[in-house]
């Protein structure tokens, strides 16, 4: 018996030690990123090993007001405008997938449910050079709502998810309702959009967090400058800039971080609900 318990305070003891250690290997980039940003030089060569010499506030007023070469205000703007409208498009788009793979039967679906599986297994930026070619073809380059349109489109392809969460209600539901004379648009509004507010809460975030990020398709297809997301113009910035770089970055995560916060709750009822089934 006390054997057992001396086993189990040891697992407990080395568990914990080594979740520490992981998380201040991940905390440490944060923290150094954070201290840069009140850099009062801005530049990363008067450093003192990885952390400034002299700390001021200058750089967000900077960040703001000093607008000639690096508007971050637009860039912040032009980030947001990308991610809501992806986020909204997006969402729809992945929940009435979802929904039609979960509650039809038609042919071809498990062909497509395995083809989507196989295609997931490959890297996003692989196709890049096809869709710079679709774009231009379009006329999309240099437009933000090209980009929003990818972001888009591309979103269905992670239905799977939301699909684990359709698969969990019963279909017995959808027969009554049925017999009640209830259409099909009837069921999906009436029963399954209110009980699915979680997951759509989740897939909203989630679509949401990919293009507030994201640089290799913003960097593709928007040359110029005043259309420049957060993470293009600040990967922009020259050497001597550092300590703004870092400010934008602190600033751009605040977002998500409030969002998170707010919202997660519902990230893990969702993830939770569509880990179900498959």
């Amino acid at each position: 018996m006390k054997k057992n318990k001396f086993l189990h305070a040891a697992d407990s003891v080395i568990t914990h030690s080594t979740l520490i250690v992981v998380s201040l290997i991940f905390l440490f980039p944060c923290l150094w990123l954070i201290l840069a940003s009140y850099s009062k030089s801005g530049s990363i060569y008067t450093y003192e090993g990885f952390f400034p010499s002299e700390y001021s506030l200058d750089t967000f007023k900077t960040l703001f007001t000093d607008t000639a070469m690096y508007n971050y205000p637009q860039w912040f703007m032009n980030t947001l405008q990308i991610a809501v409208f992806s986020s909204l498009i997006g969402t729809f788009l992945v929940i009435l997938t979802a929904y039609t793979m979960s509650r039809f039967q038609f042919k071809s679906r498990k062909k497509i449910m395995k083809g989507t599986l196989i295609l997931g297994m490959f890297p996003s930026f692989m196709g890049m050079i096809a869709v710079y070619i679709i774009m231009t073809q379009f006329g999309l380059i240099n437009n933000l709502w090209g980009v929003i349109l990818i972001y888009s489109s591309s979103a269905p392809m992670g239905y799977l998810t939301q699909k684990g969460f359709f698969d969990t209600v019963p279909y017995s539901i959808d027969e009554a309702a049925k017999i009640d004379g209830a259409t099909n648009f009837q069921i999906f509004q009436k029963i399954h959009l209110p009980l699915s507010q979680p997951m759509i809460v989740y897939t909203a975030l989630t679509s949401f967090t990919f293009p507030w990020s994201d640089f290799i398709l913003p960097k593709l297809l928007l040359k110029e400058k005043n259309l420049y997301t957060v993470a293009v113009g600040l990967m922009s910035l020259g050497e001597t800039e550092f300590s703004r770089f870092a400010a934008g970055s602190v600033f751009i995560a605040v977002p998500i971080v409030i969002l998170y916060f707010i919202l997660i709750r519902y990230m893990i009822s969702g993830m939770t609900a569509g880990a179900v089934k498959g």
